[in-house]
């Protein structure tokens, strides 16, 4: 069932972490052992958000990033999740970059704070949860 009423989503949202790390790559080859999440066409060229199991990743594992999916299907014309997503994630110092698809969104945050992230979540949901 889709959700659209503000509240609604954050109580419904049960955040879960994806175990792949993450990057974000501009242009050029997606390789062989990446899966990729998303590609995105910008003025400037492509994007690609590519996952890695955490042995395969390129790289700096540093610059890496988590994804935390909100398994609560939100409506496209909802309004609010996402803002309170990164509010109370900024309020913590941890950045965000939020993709809404269909059903879900991902919110995709730096790897070494995605503990952090996710209690974050979880008591911004308990904060909506009926009493």
């Amino acid at each position: 069932m889709t959700v659209g009423e503000t509240s609604a989503m954050i109580a419904a949202m049960d955040p879960l972490l994806d175990p792949l790390l993450y990057v974000f790559k501009s242009g050029g080859e997606v390789p062989a052992r990446a899966q990729l999440f998303a590609s995105i066409r910008e003025d400037e060229g492509m994007t690609h958000i590519l996952g890695f199991h955490e042995g395969e990743f390129p790289g700096d594992a540093g610059a890496s990033y988590r994804r935390i999916v909100l398994r609560v299907h939100s409506a496209l014309d909802g309004v609010g999740l996402t803002a309170a997503v990164s509010t109370a994630l900024a309020r913590e110092d941890i950045a965000c970059n939020i993709v809404a698809a269909f059903h879900h969104d991902h919110v995709f945050v730096p790897a070494q704070r995605a503990s952090d992230a996710m209690h974050i979540l979880a008591a911004l949901q308990r904060t909506q949860q009926p009493r």
